[in-house]
């Protein structure tokens, strides 16, 4: 599963991802932060001509990676792990090389600390959960759905399920079976962009989607799937038992479980009071 996030250096984004899990930086993000230069773009593959024709074996550890540009879309980015972004560094000639490669020492490790300690990362996520403004009983719901995802991708990775392209498609068939909406279609019906949809859900739609995410592991477990498409089947028949639970609730309530509420609008209420 990727994971992508902003790290700070010296008020410049550097994009990170989770890949192979580590993290693994944006070099043009690190090539803009180190120069200051108008083009980052440029300065790199400038960069990247001069490394290939010194052939040098670092151009070829970089890997193009999905990540969120500014105008909230997915590109591929050559991206690299903290090893060979140390040897990057070694060819940008910078004043900001030595500070950055302190920095970068201190937030690669932080992944390897919560590999060791799976217990550091869910306190860390917490605390930025915490200082986002989302109440404790909302956290707590949140991390039991992490865990809830985590315990699904690793039964779609046992059966032969492809991280990436394929995790998607199967998420998109429970979200589907689920609520009648893929998440992308979600995230515009909440009005969202590029923020992660389930950071958007109140309790109730929270809830279902683990439902339906916890459904489909446990007929994982109990048929033992191989491969995309089987896997697929599982997913929507999954899916659809938390749909049939959803639609009961909502003949009984005569309420939507689904909303265009997100905290992005509660947040600004709550400012203003």
């Amino acid at each position: 599963m990727e994971e992508q996030k902003i790290a700070i250096f010296k008020q410049k984004d550097i994009r990170k991802v989770i890949y192979k899990k580590e993290w693994w930086f944006s070099v043009v993000d690190v090539c803009g932060a180190l120069t200051d230069s108008v083009d980052a773009g440029a300065y790199w593959r400038k960069l990247k001509q001069r490394l290939i024709e010194e052939q040098s074996q670092v151009v070829t550890f970089c890997h193009g990676l999905k990540l969120i540009a500014p105008d909230g879309k997915k590109y591929l980015t050559d991206c690299a792990n903290t090893e060979s972004i140390f040897r990057i560094i070694q060819s940008i000639p910078s004043p900001k090389a030595e500070p950055f490669k302190r920095w970068l020492a201190k937030v690669g490790y932080e992944r390897v600390q919560e590999i060791e300690d799976p217990e550091l990362a869910q306190k860390r996520a917490r605390a930025i959960y915490k200082a986002k403004g989302y109440p404790d009983e909302w956290i707590d719901l949140r991390m039991r759905g992490i865990m809830i995802r985590e315990n699904l991708t690793d039964e779609w990775n046992k059966h032969g399920v492809k991280a990436g392209r394929e995790y998607e498609i199967l998420t998109a068939e429970i979200s589907k079976a689920t609520f009648g909406m893929t998440p992308s279609e979600y995230k515009k019906f909440k009005g969202l962009k590029h923020q992660n949809l389930r950071d958007h859900m109140d309790v109730l739609e929270s809830l279902f989607s683990q439902l339906g995410e916890a459904a489909t592991t446990e007929i994982t477990k109990s048929e033992d799937p191989l491969g995309f498409m089987p896997n697929k089947e599982v997913s929507k028949r999954g899916g659809r038992i938390a749909g049939e639970a959803r639609e009961k609730l909502e003949e009984i309530t005569g309420k939507k479980v689904s909303t265009k509420t997100n905290f992005l609008q509660l947040k600004k209420k709550k400012e203003l009071k």
